[in-house]
């Protein structure tokens, strides 16, 4: 048996070994739901209350979220039920870990080893498209920039770095760049990768996305390794071209979402950057309380009805896959040229309560304040300028605001390295079927 064939088999065993743990997970989940369904609803709308009231009543929520915690460790203790979870612990772990070699890349079958000391580039020079130029924001990512060296692998590769500086006008240095250059790239957060990912496109340029940003959101659905940062720059040589969508709402691109609603109006605060916990618990009660006003955000939803208000809207540049609201939430493809809607409404304990228990079991979409659909056109409206956050950036923008997608605007170059089948989508739905699809040998 040849190389090729040993790791498809390799790969086949481990999506079947992937599906079966969790089959073992989806099973302990449904156990442990049913006999804590009860006191999860009870800590859920405390849990509601003491984030949106203020004094006695707040003081009220934080006693019934220990109160009830406790009535949760309790009925573990009577049913003895560590044993689930100690099985739930060992499912993920598994799963997490088959799934993970299942989709791996078929070459080469490793991610590379970091290494802090500029290294040989994967690519003679002689490969190496003309003009490659990299911008780098030093800033971004807890200073990635200088921990993986960008500047130096950068230069041993014959690309050009150009280092942000405090003032510097990120869109003057990209459009500088791509005027001399046949190819540009961005290291740095998910807001700079949208601003010179639309000065690529206006160029008619490939364009490179290095994960140097704290959370990495398009570099993870791209299928990057986000922990070596320097293989992205072997897109620049080796790239594969591929052509992925880019969103506008009005003139300002996105490339992950613009969230509208709770958390836009929380990262307005400029407090909230050095104090994010404390600005949220100050701020909760204010935009979800008993007493607070309803968000002025008029739009359609799925059935054309005419929605007022939603407590989150969030519209992104291709669906995402949101099944737990401690997720951040992954997408299947950036390829797909459709705008993903949800909107999310909650008024009362009894319904966090519900919305708790639902999420408990991973059944969001059936709790009544759930929407979420799909459409490649959005609109929004209100009688003043709306609070928003794209890719992770405060902005106040007047009304209306209209979201539209562009399909496969952006050409972009992926390292070879690069996972194509979502590898960072263990848990959703897409990536369950491409297992069943590996393992039944249809891929």
């Amino acid at each position: 048996m040849n190389r090729g064939n040993a790791r498809d088999g390799a790969a086949r065993v481990a999506a079947w070994v992937a599906l079966a743990a969790m089959a073992a997970l989806v099973a302990t989940l449904a156990v442990l739901a049913f006999r804590n369904l009860v006191a999860l609803a009870l800590v859920a709308a405390a849990a509601w209350v003491a984030a949106t009231r203020r004094g006695v009543k707040h003081g009220l929520g934080v006693a019934g979220v220990l109160g009830a915690s406790g009535a949760v460790i309790a009925v573990l203790t009577a049913y003895a039920l560590f044993a689930e979870l100690t099985a739930l612990v060992v499912s993920c772990i598994v799963f997490a870990v088959s799934s993970r070699r299942a989709f791996a890349a078929p070459s080469p079958p490793e991610p590379p080893t970091y290494d802090v000391t500029p290294r040989a580039a994967t690519a003679t020079r002689s490969r190496r498209r003309p003009r490659s130029i990299l911008l780098m924001n030093p800033r971004s990512g807890g200073g990635k920039v200088k921990q993986f060296n960008l500047v130096e692998e950068a230069q041993f590769r014959g690309i050009e770095p150009i280092v942000l500086r405090p003032g510097d006008d990120l869109r003057r240095l990209a459009e500088d760049a791509a005027s001399r250059a046949a190819v540009i790239g961005m290291a740095g957060g998910d807001g700079s990768q949208a601003l010179c990912a639309e000065v690529a496109i206006a160029h008619g340029l490939p364009f490179v996305c290095v994960p140097a940003g704290t959370r990495n959101h398009l570099a993870l659905d791209l299928g990057l390794d986000v922990h070596d940062v320097v293989s992205a720059l072997d897109a620049f040589a080796d790239g594969v071209e591929t052509a992925v969508d880019i969103a506008y709402v009005n003139d300002r691109i996105f490339v992950n979402n613009v969230s509208l609603g709770v958390y836009a109006q929380i990262v307005q605060s400029d407090a909230y950057r050095d104090a994010k916990r404390e600005t949220i618990q100050s701020m909760l009660p204010d935009l979800l309380g008993p007493d607070s006003t309803p968000f002025d955000l008029q739009f359609l939803g799925p059935d054309g009805e005419e929605r007022q208000t939603a407590d989150v809207l969030l519209v992104s540049n291709n669906p995402y896959e949101l099944h737990k609201l401690a997720s951040v939430g992954t997408r299947a493809r950036v390829d797909g040229g459709r705008l993903g809607i949800v909107a999310l409404t909650i008024r009362s304990p009894a319904d966090a309560a519900k919305l708790m228990a639902l999420d408990a079991v991973g059944q969001l979409s059936r709790f009544e304040g759930w929407l979420e659909w799909e459409a490649e056109e959005f609109s929004v409206a209100a009688d003043g300028p709306i609070a928003a956050g794209i890719d992770g950036e405060s902005v106040s923008l007047p009304s209306p605001l209209h979201f539209r997608t562009v399909p496969g605007a952006l050409r972009l170059l992926l390292p070879p390295n690069a996972a194509h089948r979502a590898s960072s989508l263990p848990l959703s739905g897409a990536a369950l079927r491409e297992l069943w699809h590996i393992g039944t040998g249809a891929r």
